[in-house]
């Protein structure tokens, strides 16, 4: 019983970012890029003394950088900047996770290393080389390769049952391995198919603008609100696409990267099962 709980699997600490904590700073930042940056008076062709006496503020004027023409995308712009530093945040979070779970060589020469040592019969030395590797690979093999020595010296298990042990223990290891390795990848899918919907929201914000624009003229519509509502509804238009483009990219690479990492592990553990079966 001791040793079964002796041998179980454990789970790799990659606790990576906190969500909650991480977009609530980002959205902070935003909002005051947004404010102070974006908003800066120097992003505005000063106004004349009419519209100052109107009460207008310099950030209501015409814009004359493109951090000015981003700011009149209006209060959805903190929204979807960050959505866009939510993809960037949590890809290179993703990125570090990852490479560390690989371990500290390639997975094609770990592999290799650990088909040499089972070919020779070395199981100490390949246990070693997971604690050289680290990473999730190294820890799912290191666990199947204590299972591999244990059930070599085990009288009550007949073969059928060893390679089922070994094969569970695999499972078991990559089971564990996963959360880790998927943390905040939801993140990405998410903002991938919200930021679109949040842009929609900001374009009819300002196609409304526009049409109130249109209706307040009369006959002559005011041709810089209109103007000025058209250009608010494509701002929003353009950051959201641009945010669930990356959101999509970066989701899809990860997402490879993972399979791909599992895929490796299991032809490990294949590799492991084959020596186990032609040695036993």
């Amino acid at each position: 019983m001791e040793n079964n709980q002796l041998n179980q699997p454990k789970k790799t600490n990659n606790t990576g970012l906190n969500p909650l904590l991480t977009i609530l700073l980002l959205l902070i930042i935003s909002v005051l890029t947004y404010v102070f940056i974006l908003g800066a008076d120097s992003n505005f062709v000063p106004l004349s003394e009419a519209d100052i006496k109107n009460g207008l503020s310099a950030s209501e004027g015409d814009p004359r950088n493109v951090m000015g023409i981003i700011h009149q995308g209006g209060v959805i712009v903190p929204i979807l900047m960050t959505f866009a530093l939510m993809v960037i945040v949590f890809s290179i979070e993703r990125f570090f996770i990852l490479s560390k779970a690989a371990g500290t060589k390639s997975i094609s020469q770990f592999m290799t290393e650990i088909k040499t040592a089972l070919e020779k019969n070395e199981i100490n030395y390949a246990i070693e080389l997971c604690d050289q590797q680290k990473g999730s690979v190294g820890n799912v093999v290191k666990e199947c390769l204590l299972n591999y020595k244990n059930l070599g010296i085990d009288q009550t298990l007949n073969k059928e049952q060893k390679l089922n042990s070994l094969n569970q223990t695999i499972e078991e290891a990559v089971t564990l391995e996963m959360p880790s390795l998927e943390k905040n990848m939801n993140i990405l899918s998410t903002i991938a198919s919200v930021a679109t919907l949040v842009a929609l929201m900001g374009t009819v914000m300002g196609m409304i603008r526009s049409f109130f624009a249109l209706g307040d003229g009369g006959g002559s519509p005011d041709a810089a609100a209109l103007s000025k509502g058209i250009a608010e509804a494509l701002i929003n238009t353009a950051l959201g696409i641009g945010a669930s483009a990356l959101a999509i990219i970066a989701y899809n690479y990860f997402t490879s990267k993972i399979d791909n990492l599992i895929f490796k592990i299991e032809e490990i553990g294949f590799i492991i099962q084959k020596s186990f079966n032609s040695k036993h």
